[in-house]
């Protein structure tokens, strides 16, 4: 009796008509079909950059540390503090790195147009250049530059996240792919931002009149063969390796997520992967 019955439900089951998938999204069947690649990242979220619908998910509202994607944040405070980027601001003690006791080339005492401070921290993720931009910004120092950072959050929906520092460093600074992609979204509505994270190279005279050569943290920048209009990249251990971007495909801008990558070239793997496969496939996502 049991048996009969069971095989009745899967029969009506097999009779009951397939309910097709929004525009642009991919349900499993799809995805069989069309071998979506394995990915390293722990969390990812690949975002139609016009339409806002997603091609690909994976863990999107679980939330981890985000290490340097944090300077996205910091730079958009920044910018909205009015701030003079012309005034030139020095490094202190108080930039010194004692939670995780990283080394930085921008040594004490060097003083740098805020601009000049900005471009370092988001093309090669310089924490003391954060850090001091952070520090001198607003009445208040750090602490009340921190507060600002979470109300922005909050303001553009970013409701998974929170921010205990401008660098990256704390690994209490947490978010998601979902509240990252919005930030990414927001980041993009800045012309200085877009230019000074894909800028390939600078460099400056140190206190010690050595010229100093800084390269941009992402590997894909650096090889210039993607059409990349924003991104960053983070580090930190128990963050694994981290990269948000927006990029076209095609013609097609797409919003990218990758979080908690493993080794070293893991996040760039799986940003290739992903290329590869929307190209192989554009019948799936070229909409809006």
């Amino acid at each position: 009796m049991l048996r009969k019955f069971a095989a009745l439900l899967v029969s009506a089951a097999l009779a009951m008509p397939a309910v097709a998938a929004p525009p642009g999204v991919m349900v499993a069947s799809q995805m069989a079909d069309h071998a979506v690649p394995r990915l390293n990242s722990h969390s990812v979220l690949v975002l139609n950059g016009n339409t806002g619908e997603p091609l690909y998910e994976k863990n999107i509202h679980q939330r981890m540390p985000i290490a340097s994607i944090t300077k996205l944040m910091t730079a958009m405070v920044l910018l909205d503090s009015g701030v003079s980027l012309d005034q030139e601001v020095t490094v202190s003690d108080a930039e010194i790195d004692r939670l995780k006791n990283t080394t930085s080339r921008l040594a004490v005492g060097t003083t740098l147009p805020r601009k000049e401070m900005l471009l370092l921290a988001l093309m090669s993720s310089e924490n003391r250049a954060a850090a001091t931009l952070a520090r001198t910004a607003l009445p208040g120092g750090t602490a009340a530059f921190v507060e600002r950072m979470n109300k922005k959050a909050r303001s553009l929906g970013m409701n998974e996240t929170v921010f205990y520092d401008p660098t990256g460093l704390d690994l209490r600074n947490t978010s998601t792919a979902h509240d990252l992609a919005r930030m990414v979204k927001a980041a993009h509505n800045y012309p200085l931002i877009r230019t000074f994270t894909t800028t390939p190279e600078h460099q400056i005279v140190s206190v010690r009149n050595r010229v100093l050569q800084y390269r941009n943290s992402n590997a894909l920048v650096r090889e210039g063969n993607w059409d990349i209009s924003i991104q960053k990249t983070g580090y930190i251990q128990e963050a694994g390796r981290c990269m948000v971007m927006q990029t076209t495909v095609g013609s097609q801008p797409l919003i990218i997520v990758l979080l908690a990558a493993g080794g070293n070239s893991a996040r760039v793997n799986d940003a290739r992967s992903i290329k590869t496969w929307l190209e192989a496939h554009p019948g799936n996502w070229l909409a809006g």
